[in-house]
């Protein structure tokens, strides 16, 4: 049972229960649960720091990317006050684990647009592109390889030929092209993490 007292408890599963689509009740419980043993030895109260979200992205979905992690954790922190609250925690698993496609564009285009001007620009671009590339290359010239790659992604996504990629852009692009949605780096869990986190969290305890 959690912590908290068992009507605080229902109603705060209720709660969540109206407002995410993937999950049941049953599940919810146990996302609770997780939650509040991954919070115990963080830092922030009723909430996980960026340091124990990231640790936990890495531990149970084997992301490593710094950046990567550091956006993940600022798109699920909605309220924007450097916490994960146990209803942000659940609602961006919804769509982290069982979202559909159009919630998964939605949530990598976020992670994306770092200045959350809802356009992904080829200063952005080069961001994303430039350590992934850079750790590949062999060659001497890596920004120059870089901005290559930069020209054929917007060549591919920008629709509108307006210098950058909007969300709209990138909505046709991964519609035409999957393999697109994480174009700029892995910010979405493999099935097999997906499926190891759920037997642990949902089936061993239910």
């Amino acid at each position: 049972m959690s912590s908290m007292n068992r009507r605080a408890f229902k109603e705060l599963v209720r709660t969540i229960n109206s407002r995410v689509q993937h999950f049941n009740t049953a599940e919810i419980e146990c996302l609770i649960r997780e939650f509040e043993q991954l919070s115990i030895s963080g830092t922030v109260a009723n909430g996980l720091d960026r340091v124990m979200f990231k640790r936990m992205l890495h531990t149970d979905f084997g992301l490593t990317d710094e950046m990567i992690m550091d956006r993940v954790f600022r798109v699920f922190d909605k309220n924007k006050d450097y916490s994960v609250t146990v209803d942000e925690w659940i609602e961006g698993l919804c769509v982290f684990l069982r979202g559909n496609l159009d919630e998964k564009i939605k949530y990598c285009f976020s992670v994306y647009d770092l200045d959350s001007k809802q356009h992904i620009s080829r200063n952005e671009m080069f961001s994303w592109l430039k350590d992934c590339l850079m750790r590949q290359s062999t060659e001497e010239d890596h920004d120059e390889g870089i901005r290559d790659v930069i020209e054929h992604t917007l060549k591919k996504m920008d629709h509108d030929h307006d210098g950058m990629v909007s969300f709209k852009d990138f909505n046709q692009a991964v519609r035409e092209e999957n393999l697109l949605l994480e174009a700029f780096g892995t910010c979405l869990p493999v099935p097999t993490s997906v499926e190891m986190y759920e037997r642990r969290v949902f089936w061993e305890k239910l």
